[in-house]
């Protein structure tokens, strides 16, 4: 779902639930808590099988490119393939697009320049964040990032835009437009949408992905398509067909966590704000406090308006994501601490007087389920190492101003047994110290937007995916506007 959130400190748990916290706040800011949900982890009796009758699926449509989960990965995957003249289909099971930055709640979008405040992650990525009114948008101007100048820092720091001292591009934007925007470029590049649509299987013939089975209101359909591009977040689509994948993460980690965000409104955010910085005493004794009067306790992060903000959290550890007891057991605990953190912010904190609930998110957010076994992994020591691969397909941000800026493979992006496939998204191929950052949104927006037009040149040229020419890809890219140094060698 997200990174790891400076302004997430979960706390106290009773023995119903693991809640993880991560803040300079809480002096264990890697603290697990022990305890589980006895819902989510109850064992089911095997009460046998039943066979279904074999059924004929009618074939719904026909495309070139079928990318399936509408999230930011699917969005950009689906814009870049249409702008480059392929036949796109975007199938996304609820009713809205953008995932986890808009339904998740995860509004708050992780950094996008450089530590000397270079725009890295550009092309579809900020396409959207430009295209958004400037009221649905905060953070800082293009002139201050990278600046390390003390008082901008000072200001921007409260609402996780300036890290390690520095000024940068971590805005926080408004879901609501982001949908709308998300939106109008899927529609203004051409491509065929399919909401409440749960795509359920692919269609592999001879090792090539060919389309993929969906679930509707009206029934089980089937969609041809040359290419495939799994963007479900999960890899559902490739875990399917068959390829491995990985899932090692620990359990107790902050980035195996999962929950279910939510927005309040009728806060006075400058007052808050005041207070943490102004009042040390008086925070501490509020932190105590949260710790002692609520289950799971959590601080919010400041929204893109001065009368919002967002928890995101609190998150709960050794929970599947996969498994439907788990998923409600969290939707449960979710909503139920948001209440309790509700009364208590309401009761204690300065300018919370007059809160309230403006949503709970509709959806879940998971951070880590399947990971692509693919043709390249991407690994802690080679991010770290700075090497530049040869097919670079973008470049992300690196955790602190002391390593060098990640190149992304292409490789990572393709599975080793299905043809016509492309994964994109927080399920590429990569180990789990990388994942922790390219599951972030803006590493999401890049990998799709590069999926998206592996996508189109390949389904345009007949040629797989795994053997289109790598420099014919980085200059589509280029000219959609992404970030990639394509003429540079390992």
């Amino acid at each position: 779902m997200t990174a790891d959130k400076s302004s997430e400190p979960g706390n106290n748990t009773d023995s119903t639930a693991r809640s993880v916290r991560a803040s300079g706040d809480d002096p264990n800011p890697r603290g697990v808590y022990n305890g589980r949900a006895s819902s989510a982890r109850r064992e089911r009796p095997d009460l046998g099988s039943i066979s279904e009758p074999a059924r004929a699926v009618p074939v719904f449509a026909e495309t070139d490119v079928l990318v399936v989960g509408g999230g930011p990965a699917g969005v950009t995957a689906a814009v870049s393939a249409a702008r480059l003249g392929a036949r796109v289909i975007l199938a996304e099971r609820y009713n809205h697009l953008g995932g986890l930055s808009t339904g998740g709640l995860v509004i708050w979008i992780d950094r996008m320049s450089g530590w000397d405040g270079e725009h890295l992650i550009q092309g579809m990525a900020a396409e959207m964040l430009d295209r958004l009114p400037g009221d649905a948008i905060r953070g800082p101007n293009r002139a201050d990032w990278g600046s390390r100048d003390e008082a901008l820092v000072s200001q921007w720091a409260p609402r996780h835009t300036a890290h390690h001292g520095t000024v940068t591009w971590a805005p926080m934007i408004d879901p609501e437009w982001l949908k709308i925007t998300a939106l109008n470029m899927v529609e203004e590049s051409g491509v065929e949408l399919l909401l409440h649509s749960w795509v359920t299987a692919p269609l592999v013939e001879d090792g090539k992905a060919t389309g993929a089975i969906l679930e509707s209101k009206q029934g089980r359909m089937a969609v041809r398509a040359k290419i495939v591009v799994d963007t479900t977040g999960d890899g559902d689509m490739f875990a399917q067909a068959g390829e491995d994948f990985d899932g090692d993460a620990e359990s107790d980690d902050i980035h195996h966590c999962a929950n279910t965000a939510s927005l309040m409104g009728g806060i006075d955010v400058p007052r808050w704000l005041q207070f943490r910085a102004q009042d040390p005493d008086g925070f501490r004794d509020f932190m105590r406090g949260g710790r002692d009067e609520t289950t799971h306790f959590i601080l919010p992060m400041p929204g893109w308006r001065d009368d919002t903000v967002v928890f995101m959290g609190p998150r709960f550890s050794g929970f599947d994501v996969l498994k439907v007891d788990d998923l409600t057991a969290l939707e449960i605990m979710s909503r139920k601490s948001i209440v309790e953190l509700l009364d208590y912010f309401r009761r204690r904190a300065p300018g919370f007087e007059d809160a309230w609930i403006m949503l709970t998110a509709p959806q879940l957010g998971a951070r880590h389920s399947r990971r692509l076994a693919g043709r390249d992994t991407m690994t802690g020591a080679r991010t770290k190492s700075g090497v530049i691969m040869p097919d670079e397909i973008g470049v992300s941000p690196s955790l602190s101003p002391n390593l060098p800026e990640v190149s992304v493979p292409y490789g990572a992006l393709l599975p080793i047994k299905t043809d016509n496939l492309l994964v994109a998204g927080r399920h590429i191929s990569t180990d789990s110290q990388t994942h922790t950052f390219m599951r972030e949104i803006p590493q999401c927006w890049l990998t799709g937007h590069a999926a998206g037009a592996a996508a189109a040149l390949s389904a345009n040229s007949g040629a797989a995916p795994r053997d289109l020419d790598i420099t014919d890809l980085q200059s589509a890219l280029t000219k959609q506007g992404a970030f990639v140094r394509k003429n540079s060698t390992s």
